[in-house]
């Protein structure tokens, strides 16, 4: 008898642990995150789903992250801004550059002559001036603006090794800026979400498109094309600032310790490893390149400074045109610059 009131007050005991257990784990906070590349994309499983999981764990279970990729909430890539402001999504990952002139003065980040090359210097360096960027952004709750490594020319059949063999060609652009630089070549900017790049490459609808190696790789581009080009001493031309960023009354009526747990995974707390991310994945795209039997050609130093010419005019043109929108772009040129060149060395 005295055995059995053993075993019922283990069994209670047990019991009261997996119900305590239960508690912890409990969700009391359930976030979507929508983004427009699929599941199996570098940004959903080297950023989105460790993120995710960082953010649960330091929660203790009381956040959790339900990621929908491929915009299977519903909407086009240009709409995510307005979904995570609308709060149609919690969270969304999205490229500014979709939604032209929204974010006038993150875009100094885009342009050619400003990034070097580096995800994490150029990520790193976003955080340094989010007080100048920030009004952007004023309408979210950002969690993270960052940039990726970098565009390359990818060409279908045509090697580019200067600025003559861009001449007339049809090119894809992901942003306002990046169409400037095309045309400072002599080329037809082409503006499309990337999710829709495959078919326009296959369809002959683009002679060449501007994405960087990691992107290219699920997109399965190094197939579709014979040659990719870069600059000399790592350059690239130009890059997209991508926003990570949350709706703003979700965020604030959140518990003051659950903000806190998005707070330490936000920001300057998490720029560089992601800039790292960024950085790290360019790598299986050149091996993918290679594998399909494509070119990777790296400008000479002549060519590269008739680049540059086009890119410092490109710069010129974006501080004229942000001027008439009341942003001084000379400022903001100068202080990413030199953010840049501190975070480069």
């Amino acid at each position: 008898m005295a055995r059995c009131g053993v075993l019922r007050r283990s069994l209670a005991g047990v019991a009261v642990a997996a119900g305590l257990a239960g508690a912890v784990q409990a969700a009391e906070v359930t976030l979507t995150l929508h983004h427009f590349l699929g599941p199996k994309a570098p940004a959903q499983v080297s950023f989105f789903e460790p993120w995710a999981k960082k953010v649960e764990t330091a929660s203790k279970g009381r956040i959790k992250i339900e990621i929908f990729p491929s915009m299977s909430l519903g909407g086009k890539p240009p709409e995510l801004y307005a979904q995570a402001r609308d709060g149609v999504a919690d969270i969304v990952w999205t490229v500014g550059g979709y939604t032209p002139g929204a974010f006038p003065r993150s875009e100094v980040f885009e342009l050619p002559g400003v990034h070097r090359g580096s995800a994490k210097a150029t990520t790193l360096a976003i955080q340094d001036v989010m007080d100048l960027i920030g009004a952007d952004f004023a309408d979210t709750h950002p969690l993270l603006i960052h940039a990726h490594a970098g565009q390359v020319i990818f060409s279908v059949s045509k090697p580019v090794r200067g600025l003559a063999d861009l001449s007339g060609l049809k090119i894809r652009v992901p942003s306002r800026t990046g169409a400037m630089l095309i045309e400072a070549w002599g080329a037809q900017p082409v503006s499309m979400p990337v999710p829709e790049l495959p078919q326009a490459l296959s369809k002959g609808a683009l002679d060449a498109t501007l994405i960087p190696f990691e992107v290219a790789t699920p997109l399965k581009v190094p197939e579709l094309v014979k040659f990719a080009t870069v600059g000399a001493e790592g350059k690239r031309f130009g890059t997209a600032v991508f926003v990570f960023t949350m709706n703003k009354q979700r965020y604030e009526k959140l518990p003051a310790d659950l903000k806190a747990v998005l707070d330490a995974h936000s920001g300057k707390a998490i720029a560089a490893d992601i800039g790292r991310v960024w950085d790290d994945v360019e790598k299986p795209g050149m091996e993918a390149l290679a594998r399909a039997g494509g070119q990777m050609i790296t400008l000479d130093a002549s060519s590269q400074k008739a680049f540059d010419e086009k890119a410092e005019a490109v710069v010129q043109r974006w501080i004229a045109e942000v001027r008439g929108k009341g942003v001084d772009g000379a400022a903001l040129v100068a202080a990413a610059r030199e953010a840049i060149a501190r975070h480069s060395r």
